[in-house]
């Protein structure tokens, strides 16, 4: 083996620049017996970042249900998680942030976001059926917020557009605090025989290990890094930091990848997302207990004048890492061929326990895999936390301090309706194709998207979802509130949970009550998978989501899948026929604390929000659930911001035939809280009056208070206790038009 080329000292502030500590550089230096060179430091740097090695969140992660129910891989395992559908089939799914790369270049930082989600699903052998997003963005009076919106927006429609998978959903939140750090996550959806997963490994020692797809260019380099630190002017530059998509490509990329499932000479394949060539390679051969060694020169390069540095480090769009067994170079080479993709021998894998690399025949590295990976010797902290102070200034609310001297709730209503958090957001799913593949049962609009399994009965209901306001104010519970609402929205459509994957997006872990923030949202997160037996499949953390003003929310997004198992049972939210009786599932017990009413008409973000009880909610949503698959039920919609009185006028707006709803109801609240107030455990059903019995039935079943609260009308009109009473054609004008106006305005 040639010797591994000295390199000077590096100093203090280059360690600094690549994200490490001095204790961490310590510390390579003790795994190496030596001083790394420079492309070794960036190995290191990328690997260790926070974006790769979840070195301050790994910890906490472990504490999630990562295992069991209908998992096929545990959390982690794979590059996204896996599920048992029944019948030899399974889903594959996963979501991820793509938030600094959106900050800089909002259009490029998304539409890469939606490219390296796909590459997660379609390298374990599944083809993607559906994409979601979720997306946050600061005040949109702020035309630089307008900006990001409209180009992370365009981004994601014409990835998605061009590679032909449906955007079929998603949800999108507007608040202060997201000002200048969006925040963009980015969820797939695949489907695949559960036999043919393709594993990210690499091992048998002398199999050839092959790069396809696009060739490398300088975009992306040190992207996991950068997506490791706090925004700044000097990071707000960073532009070379964000990759370049080309889903063109992407889609020849997919078809190929998708022709080696089944291949029995196929060993395993990875994508090249963050850390690129870098992280591939070492976590394949690590998780092959091998090692690997590659000369970069064979690499396909798209510039003139890479360095090793930069070729190992590049985050260029569209490639794989294969390993094949030896002598089916001709099989893998003929596939890419046909779909007129790069297809470069590289390397091989071997029996040292090393990521070697070479440029020619000079050796670049040798450093021990297992010491660059999660669960290997990638550092692992237990980070200081402190309870944040400024929860004891924000939970004092007091419903006396709102009480009106008049009713205006008419007014209320409406401008409920057309704030950006409530409003139609048919502005922006609009710009994605949710219907390409002709799968598309209920798309973008309801409470969640549905999508049918081609060729069988069964069909997968998919929602994304977090209140950041509520889990601001409580962590704890405001993350079981997210994972209570996920779910509840896959069982309104008629599906049965079957597991989460996760986004968590905070600020930055060294701050002691930031840290307590994600650990309390962690254990709260964990507690309602738990209860609702969905095991967390894996997903993503971002860190330092904040500005030089301030951090974001605690963000916790959580992308819900859910399994229907015939299409007749689909149900969505709008009612459907006069006379429907409309019955609420649980008790209404709203809360102004912590709502969108509050933060609307009053511009106070204050708690408490409402307390969960977790039994009380899986069993409500185990009631709903076995209603529509009886046929009892005729539309449902569970009730979250703005209220029972959001949640009717949804109902009523999205319903044809010029229905209507009257509702004459008595509850032990003040007006406010009745129509404008939040609670988890609550749907809100339309049935026809022969169901009433069968319905009354399953709620003594599973113990749930129902209540009939009115009738679905046919006169257009919204009639609540004679507080509200508004024409259907007025609630739509605020509902369709609002977001629209707003952002052209």
């Amino acid at each position: 083996m040639s010797e591994l080329k000295k390199y000077p000292n590096i100093n203090e502030k280059v360690i600094i620049e690549h994200g490490l500590s001095k204790d961490e550089y310590n510390h390579i230096k003790e795994i190496l017996q030596r001083d790394p060179n420079y492309v070794e430091l960036g190995i290191f740097s990328v690997m260790w970042s926070e974006h790769c090695s979840y070195k301050s969140s790994i910890k906490m992660l472990k504490t999630l249900p990562r295992s069991g129910g209908k998992l096929l891989v545990d959390a982690g395992e794979e590059n996204a998680g896996m599920v048992d559908l029944g019948d030899g089939l399974a889903t594959a799914f996963k979501v991820e942030s793509h938030n600094h790369p959106s900050a800089v270049e909002p259009y490029e930082g998304a539409a890469t976001g939606v490219g390296g989600i796909m590459r997660d699903v379609f390298t374990m052998g599944a083809r993607p059926i559906a994409s979601m997003n979720s997306l946050r963005f600061g005040n949109l009076e702020n035309q630089r917020n307008k900006f990001l919106l409209d180009k992370v927006v365009e981004g994601i429609a014409d990835y998605g557009n061009c590679l032909g998978i449906p955007t079929v959903g998603g949800e999108v939140v507007i608040e202060d605090c997201y000002s200048g750090n969006p925040l963009v996550n980015a969820m797939t959806v695949g489907i695949m025989k559960k036999n043919d997963l393709i594993s990210a490994i690499a091992k048998g020692e002398g199999n050839p290990v092959y790069i396809v797809g696009s060739s490398t260019g300088r975009d992306g380099i040190h992207g996991a890094t950068f997506a490791s630190e706090e925004l700044t002017e000097e990071t707000e530059s960073k532009r070379s930091n964000v990759q370049v998509g080309d889903p063109f490509t992407e889609k020849l990329l997919l078809e190929a990848s998708l022709e080696l499932v089944g291949k029995e000479w196929l060993v395993g394949m990875q994508d090249m997302g963050a850390a690129g060539l870098t992280c591939s390679s070492s976590e394949m051969s690590a998780k092959g207990k091998s090692g690997i060694k590659i000369d970069l020169s064979k690499v396909p390069l798209r510039e003139k004048g890479m360095n090793s540095y930069e070729i190992m480090l590049s985050e260029s769009q569209e490639r794989m890492l294969i390993v094949i067994e030896k002598g089916n170079g001709k099989n893998l080479k003929k596939i890419f061929d046909k779909w007129e993709l790069n297809c470069k021998k590289i390397g091989e894998v071997t029996n040292t326990g090393c990521l070697e690399i070479y440029n020619e025949k000079e050796l670049v590295c040798n450093i021990p895999v297992q010491s660059l990976v999660l669960g290997g010797g990638a550092p692992q902290y237990d980070m200081p936390s402190v309870k944040s102070t400024y929860l004891k200034k924000v939970n004092n609310f007091d419903i006396n301090s709102i009480k009106k001297t008049k009713d205006n709730f008419n007014e209320d209503l409406l401008k409920l309706l057309s704030s950006p958090n409530i409003t139609s957001k048919k502005y922006i799913y609009n710009q994605y194709d949710s219907t390409v593949r002709t799968n598309t049962v209920t798309g973008p609009g309801s409470d969640s998207a549905v999508v049918r399994l081609k060729d069988t009965n069964k069909a997968l209901a998919i929602s994304t979802d977090c209140n950041g306001r509520y889990v601001y104010l409580d962590p704890f519970n405001g993350a079981k509130m997210a994972v209570a609402e996920a779910s509840r929205n896959v069982v309104c459509s008629g599906a049965n949970p079957l597991a989460i994957t996760n986004c968590l997006n905070f600020g930055n872990p060294k701050d002691p009550e930031v840290y307590w923030q994600f650990k309390e949202a962690v254990l709260g997160m964990g507690d309602m998978c738990r209860e609702l037996d969905t095991p967390v499949t894996g997903g993503n953390v971002s860190f330092y989501n904040e500005t030089l003003d301030s951090a974001v929310y605690p963000t916790p997004v959580i992308g819900m899948v859910g399994l229907i198992e015939n299409t007749k049972s689909v149900t969505t939210m709008e009612f459907k026929e006069k006379d429907d009786f409309i019955v609420a599932l649980g008790s209404l017990n709203g809360v102004i604390g912590g709502s969108e009413y509050l933060k609307t008409i009053y511009d106070r973000v204050e708690g408490p929000i409402a307390n969960i009880d977790m039994r009380l909610e899986h069993r409500v949503q185990s009631m709903c659930l076995e209603s529509i698959e009886k046929g009892i039920i005729n539309s449902a919609h569970d009730l979250s911001d703005g209220g029972l009185a959001i949640n009717i006028a949804e109902s009523i707006v999205c319903s044809k035939n010029n229905l209507g709803a009257s509702l004459d109801l008595v509850r032990k609240l003040e007006d406010v809280e009745l129509l404008f107030g939040e609670c988890p455990s609550v749907i809100i059903v339309s049935i026809n009056e022969s169901s009433l019995y069968d319905l009354v039935v399953l709620a003594k079943k599973y113990d749930i208070h129902t209540q009939t609260i009115g009738k679905v009308t046919g006169d257009g009109m919204m009639n609540i206790n004679n507080k509200i009473s508004i024409d259907r054609k007025e609630l739509s004008k605020s509902y369709f038009n609002s977001l629209e106006e707003l952002i052209e305005s």
